[in-house]
C-alpha cells in the first residue's frame, strides 16, 4: 500500500493528474480493478486520447479491469463524447476515457460514466474506487481472467454526427483541433474548403497547449482568422469535449454566450418543442436567459462541472445546457457534452444569419451588453472564510434580489451580479462579476477586492 496513500489525482469530476507522480502505473491498475465493484460493470468501454502515456494508462487500466473477471470493450483512439456515445448507443454499464483533456502533455486521467452515461464524480462512485485503493488489496478471484476485445464505433459516430452538417460552403471557417482527438473528425464532417491548422493528433501538442481557455493558446487562431478573413474560428480542447468559438474580427466570444445563441437552433420557429427548459452554471452571463426570453425558456442554473450539468439537465428533461468553460450538453446526446455536435450546430446557425446579411459578431453582439470581469483567481488558504466575509458585507449593505448559495455564491442585485467560488480542482477562488456599465463594475468590484485581499 506504500505510495498509494496519497491520492491527489481523484478530482470533483474525475481522475487527473501528472503521469508518474500522482498517476502511476500501479494506481491505476488498481482503479481498474475496483471500478467493476463499484459500477456492478461486467463490461467495460475504453478509449483513450493520443497522449504520449496513454497506451501505458490502457494497459494498467485493462489489466486491473480483466483481472477482476470484468471485460474491455477497446474503443481505441477517441473523443471522450465519443465514448459516451458508446455507452449509450450500445447499452454499456460503465465507460473510461483515457485523457486529461486540456491539461500538459505529462498529465493524464480517467473519465468515468457509469449506465446510462451517468457521470461519475468523487460524490457516486470515485470516492469508494478511492478508499478501496487505500485500504484494500486487489484479490484476484478464481474466475477466468476477462477478454479485450476491439470495438468499432468510428464509423456510426461519424454517421451519427452528419446529421448536424449542413452546407458550409458560403462560410470561410478556420478550424485548431489544438492537436487533438476532434482531428479524428473534423475533415470528414466539414471537408475540403476549410482552414484547418493543428488537426492531427499528437501527444506532444506541438503548436500549444490543448486549453482553449488560455489566450496564448488561441494566438494562432486569431491571427488566422483576422489574416484569412474568416467568418469564424473553432478551437477544440485535448479531448474534444469543448469547443469555443473565436469572431470575424478576431475577438475570442465567452463560451457562456453561445448558451443564448444555441436557442436559434432548438426553439426559432419551433412552437411545440417538450420541455423549454436550459440549464447554465452558475457563472452564466446573465444576458443569457435575458436573451432566452424571447423563446420562453426556463433557465436553470445549476453547480460547475459535467458531474453536475449533465445530471442536472437530465433531471429536469432540459432539452440542452452550457458552461463557462466551453461544455455543451444536449439531450440527444445522453445528456452529455460534446464540441463538435455544438460546434456543427453553431455553424449552421452562423450561416444562416449570414445568409441575412449578420455577422457573427453581430450576432453576440445583440447578446450581451454587459460588462464582464472575466474570472479572476485568487490564490486563498481559507477560501471559505473569504467568501463568507464578501457574501456578509453585501447581505448588510445591499440586498440582492436573487442569492444561490451553491457551488460558492451568487449575488444578482439590479444592474449587476457576481459569483465567487472556490475551485474543485485547484487552488483557487475564482470570482466573476458583471454589470450595465463598466463604472458600475469598476466601483463593485473594488469593494469585493478589498475585502478578499485581506486574506491572501
Amino acid at each position: 500500500m506504500k505510495n498509494l496513500t496519497n491520492l491527489k489525482a481523484f478530482k470533483a469530476y474525475d481522475i487527473r493528474g501528472k503521469w508518474g507522480e500522482e498517476l502511476t502505473p500501479e494506481i491505476v491498475y488498481r482503479i481498474g480493478f475496483f471500478l467493476p465493484q463499484i459500477l456492478k460493470a461486467d463490461k467495460i468501454l475504453v478509449g483513450r486520447d493520443a497522449r504520449l502515456s496513454s497506451g501505458d494508462m490502457f494497459e494498467a487500466l485493462t489489466n486491473g479491469i480483466t483481472d477482476a473477471g470484468a471485460d474491455v470493450a477497446d474503443a481505441g483512439l477517441s473523443t471522450t463524447p465519443m465514448v459516451y456515445w458508446g455507452t449509450g448507443k450500445l447499452g454499456f454499464d460503465a465507460s473510461v476515457m483515457i485523457t486529461a483533456s486540456h491539461n500538459p502533455k505529462d498529465h493524464n486521467g480517467l473519465k468515468v460514466s457509469g449506465k446510462d452515461v451517468k457521470p461519475i464524480g468523487y460524490d457516486n462512485g470515485l470516492k469508494e474506487v478511492e478508499s478501496l485503493i487505500e485500504k484494500s488489496e486487489p484479490v484476484i478471484p478464481h474466475l477466468v481472467k476477462g477478454k479485450i476485445e476491439k470495438i468499432g464505433l468510428k464509423s456510426s459516430y461519424l454517421s451519427f454526427l452528419r446529421q448536424y452538417t449542413d452546407d458550409f460552403s458560403g462560410l470561410k471557417i478556420t478550424v485548431d483541433c489544438s492537436d487533438g482527438m476532434a482531428s479524428l473528425f473534423i475533415k470528414e464532417l466539414l471537408g475540403d474548403g476549410i482552414d484547418y491548422m493543428n488537426c492531427s493528433p499528437d501527444g506532444n501538442f506541438p503548436a500549444h497547449e490543448p486549453n482553449p481557455l488560455e489566450p496564448e493558446n488561441r494566438k494562432q487562431i486569431v491571427d488566422a482568422v483576422k489574416s484569412r478573413k474568416s467568418d469564424i474560428g473553432l478551437i477544440f480542447d485535448g479531448d474534444a469535449d469543448r469547443v469555443m468559438f473565436i469572431d470575424e474580427k478576431g475577438n475570442f466570444v465567452s463560451p457562456d454566450l453561445i448558451i443564448a445563441l444555441l436557442g436559434h437552433h432548438f426553439f426559432n420557429g419551433k412552437e411545440q418543442v417538450e420541455g423549454r427548459k436550459v440549464v447554465q452554471d452558475i457563472r452564466t452571463s446573465k444576458a443569457v436567459g435575458e436573451y432566452l426570453q424571447q423563446f420562453d425558456v426556463e433557465m436553470i442554473t445549476w453547480r460547475v462541472g459535467r458531474a453536475y450539468g449533465a445530471t442536472k439537465l437530465k433531471e429536469v428533461n432540459g432539452i440542452y445546457g452550457g458552461e463557462l468553460a466551453g461544455h455543451y450538453y444536449f439531450r440527444d446526446f445522453y445528456y452529455s457534452d460534446s464540441g463538435l455536435v455544438a460546434a456543427l450546430l453553431v455553424l449552421k446557425i452562423v450561416n444562416r444569419f449570414r445568409d441575412e446579411g449578420i455577422t457573427f459578431s453581430e450576432m453576440i453582439s445583440r447578446i450581451s451588453s454587459y460588462f464582464n470581469t472575466g474570472e479572476v483567481n485568487f490564490k486563498i488558504e481559507n477560501k471559505q472564510v473569504a467568501m463568507n466575509a464578501v457574501k456578509d458585507w453585501f447581505l448588510q449593505n445591499e440586498l440582492p434580489v436573487k442569492f444561490y448559495d451553491f457551488d460558492g455564491y451568487r449575488l444578482e442585485f439590479a444592474d449587476w451580479w457576481f459569483n465567487i467560488r472556490p475551485s474543485n480542482t485547484e487552488p483557487y477562488l475564482r470570482f466573476l462579476a458583471e454589470a450595465r456599465t463598466k463604472k458600475l463594475l469598476d466601483e463593485k468590484t473594488k469593494i469585493i477586492f478589498n475585502i478578499i485581499t485581506q486574506f491572501k
